[in-house]
């Protein structure tokens, strides 16, 4: 997301999740009770790039123009602030490809839990990162005598923002063998069942699940235990990408992406909050929702982790206490330099170049000169604060 200044200059007017919070947060607030992690996401959007936080300030060495930056809020769920996020981690994974296809694979759990995972969110999360991993693990030791490598990202959203809970996962289409001599590669259009995967998944998760309410971490849930072991599981399955920058291009689009990104808003008017959506029924057409700036703001917090909660794993050969020695190993039998490559740390200037094509430090007036800092900007508050307790 660009700067304001930038955008203006583009000609862009399209409100943003800052200016649903900051014209409609507070009512929120005073109408409901909510988590102070829930607070906490709508006090850091609110104020995002703003004075409060602090900042430079910015002139142009050739026009003389003069522009505040700001400093983000960096919490995960701010739109603005997972760009740049997504570009460091993306920049480090595209060090760790290996060159072969790369399945993707998403899990998905059924609507009837949706009560209960929303009401011990941290729980249920584990227990689908330890059902969909230990689910590949197996399949990958017993179809290619081998340990596979998954990256694994928890996604609790679909396209208008109601709650659907489901991991995206990417396999390399091979494993390494027990051994760690061999590289088990895969069929070329095929990794595992889908059929019997999302039986095995449904079988593991709901054992989980069981012995989670034996332990008492969770209230007894025999009817959603019965309503869910009746359902078909659903688990989606596509064929390998083309080649590792498509993979990083498809990893960039799921791996820091927050329920709503700011380019789906369309329009703040009246108390209501107009954003595109995909429907998914009607092949994936364009269309666009209008809801009431209160059901926006309660189902975008639908959305909101649990603090310190890990949204995207590896495992297999790509766990984190495993992977240089088993990915060096898979680099080796595959050919490649089994040192992985060194990968240069570009300023944020650079990745958000990188990102927009647009050169962030020239003026957006002149559009020739340079933005050189001139001084600090401390932070101010002029917001009302707000009690988590």
């Amino acid at each position: 997301m660009l700067p304001r200044a930038h955008r203006r200059a583009a000609g862009e007017a399209r409100p943003e999740l800052a200016d649903i919070f900051r014209s409609h947060g507070e009512s929120y607030r005073k109408t409901h009770f909510l988590p102070a992690s829930h607070l906490k996401v709508i006090r850091a959007v609110e104020i995002c790039r703003t004075q409060e936080l602090g900042g430079h300030l910015k002139q142009c060495d050739t026009c003389g123009f003069e522009h505040p930056s700001y400093n983000s809020c960096r919490n995960r769920h701010c739109p603005k602030c997972q760009s740049l996020a997504k570009a460091k981690w993306l920049k480090k994974q595209s060090g760790e490809l290996l060159p072969v296809g790369y399945f993707h694979l998403v899990f998905t759990l059924p609507h009837v839990l949706n009560g209960l995972i929303l009401a011990h969110k941290k729980i249920f999360f584990s227990l689908l990162f330890k059902a969909v991993s230990t689910t590949l693990l197996e399949f990958g030791q017993s179809r290619l005598k081998g340990t596979v490598g998954v990256i694994a990202v928890l996604h609790t959203w679909d396209q208008t923002l109601k709650d659907h809970f489901h991991l995206h996962c990417l396999v390399p289409a091979g494993a390494l063998s027990f051994d760690q001599r061999r590289w088990m590669g895969a069929r070329r259009n095929f990794l595992f069942p889908v059929k019997a995967l999302s039986r095995v998944f449904r079988g593991k998760f709901i054992h989980l699940l069981q012995r989670a309410c034996e332990k008492g971490k969770i209230p007894a849930a025999n009817n959603e235990i019965k309503a869910s072991r009746q359902k078909s599981w659903v688990v989606y399955a596509k064929k390998p990408f083309g080649s590792p920058q498509t993979v990083l291009d498809y990893l960039g689009r799921y791996t820091h992406r927050v329920a709503l990104s700011n380019n789906r808003i369309l329009a703040l008017e009246n108390g209501q909050v107009t954003f595109s959506y995909r429907d998914r029924r009607d092949k994936d057409r364009l269309k666009s929702m209008a809801l009431d700036a209160e059901e926006f703001t309660r189902r975008f917090l639908l959305h909101v982790l649990p603090d310190g909660f890990m949204r995207i794993r590896h495992f297999g050969f790509l766990a984190n206490r495993t992977k240089k020695h088993a990915l060096s190993q898979c680099r080796k039998l595959l050919g490649l330099n089994p040192a992985l490559p060194e990968i240069s740390k570009p300023s944020a200037y650079d990745l958000l170049r990188e990102l927009t094509g647009i050169d962030l430090s020239r003026c957006p007036r002149c559009q020739k000169g340079t933005m050189i800092v001139i001084s600090d900007l401390p932070p101010i508050s002029n917001s009302p604060q707000w009690d988590s307790s």
